[in-house]
């Protein structure tokens, strides 16, 4: 059997041969950015696709969770989940905003609802949770909670992209929702994201608060940012997107070999689909239990890169951990225990549509001896 690497993702392209029409037609209108005709076009097919009404592009995924904080006014504290990509509380950081850390379910790794109502202080204007490796969080617990409390939800949905529950979109729920196009997602711009809103009037406040403010050629009307997606890479997306439900489709029937073959192997563990959900299957996480399995995490992570597979401790370590965070009271870890079992026990393993069958034999094998 080859040896050679299998990297934990790979991005999906569109074929160049249909790439280079839409870049001969960027090169003849010579608009290359600020709410060009690609970006428009993208913005209105993926408002079809998603099931949403009103979606903003951004140039990465970063800036529309910056964005929906200041759009939505929130200042004072915000309680968070220290399992994800530091972006997440990053933005709350870059906005003057004190992230608040409560710990997460065991299950489905996302932010425990349980746990919310504790943390909660006179200064608490919102929650953000991660609907972590794509698994929907409990939104209607969290809503009620925010309700009881007059607080504002935004959920970074970065894994997210086409999860539907009961054949509506995910990306509806709270207040605002943010999406990543980073290279490594299911769908991708190269960089690029969007943050997904209710009405017209917030949409057009978005728009004015990613192009630096401007309502019109001599009208600043925020301290606004530059955000914008350029004409390229909402071309390349427009096309990505007609190849993504095969590309998920495929990620799929990966899912579902990793979960055949892996199924009795003592002291590992996975997630399982949920019926009324619409999974896209973005991550291939599984948990080592050191002492039924023989190994441990690391153990296992650095006998994968010996047979060169490389998977990735996703998320390790907790952002909690990190020293711009660890000396928050939030941030102890007595404080969150699941966080830490589950971010000392995971290896997300290769996921991507042109992952072989073959290759996946390869990490299978790996991990069962």
């Amino acid at each position: 059997m080859e040896n050679k690497s299998i990297t934990v993702t790979s991005p999906l392209l569109p074929s160049l041969k249909d790439f280079i029409p839409y870049l001969e037609d960027i090169w003849d209108r010579k608009w290359l950015t600020n709410n060009g005709y690609y970006h428009q076009e993208l913005e209105k097919a993926l408002c079809n696709y998603l099931g949403v009404k009103y979606l903003c592009l951004f140039t990465n995924g970063t800036l529309p969770l910056i964005t929906a904080l200041q759009a939505l006014r929130i200042t004072g504290e915000v309680i968070t989940t220290p399992y994800s990509f530091v972006a997440t509380t990053h933005s709350l950081c870059w906005n003057g905003i004190k992230p608040v850390f409560v710990d997460i379910d065991s299950i489905t790794c996302n932010i425990d609802p349980n746990k919310i109502e504790a943390a909660i202080t006179p200064r608490t204007t919102a929650i953000m949770p991660v609907h972590v490796y794509g698994y929907p969080c409990d939104t209607e617990y969290i809503q009620e909670i925010a309700d009881k409390y007059g607080l504002k939800v935004i959920y970074d949905a970065a894994h997210a992209f086409g999860v539907t529950v009961n054949g509506k979109s995910i990306l509806e729920a709270g207040d605002m929702s943010t999406l990543s196009f980073h290279a490594t997602k299911v769908f991708n711009t190269i960089e690029g994201g969007a943050l997904i809103c209710k009405d017209g009037q917030t949409k057009k406040r978005i728009d004015y608060l990613k192009n630096f403010g401007f309502a019109g050629e001599t009208i600043v009307v925020a301290s606004g940012i530059n955000g914008k997606m350029d004409e390229i890479r909402s071309a390349y997306g427009l096309l990505n997107l007609k190849q993504v439900d095969d590309a998920i489709e495929k990620r799929h029937q990966i899912a579902n070999q990793y979960r055949r073959e892996l199924e009795n192997t003592e002291g590992i563990s996975f997630m399982e689909d949920i019926p009324e959900i619409r999974h896209n299957y973005a991550y291939f996480p599984i948990f080592v239990d050191a002492e039924k399995y023989g190994m441990t995490r690391d153990e296992l992570y650095d006998k994968m890169k010996e047979n060169n597979v490389f998977g990735r401790r996703y998320f390790y370590p907790l952002i909690s951990s990190f020293s711009t965070y660890r000396g928050l009271d939030s941030a102890r870890s007595k404080n969150l225990p699941i966080a830490n079992k589950i971010a000392d026990s995971v290896i997300c393993l290769p996921m991507y549509a042109e992952l072989t069958e073959n290759n996946v034999e390869r990490v299978i094998e790996i991990i069962r001896k």
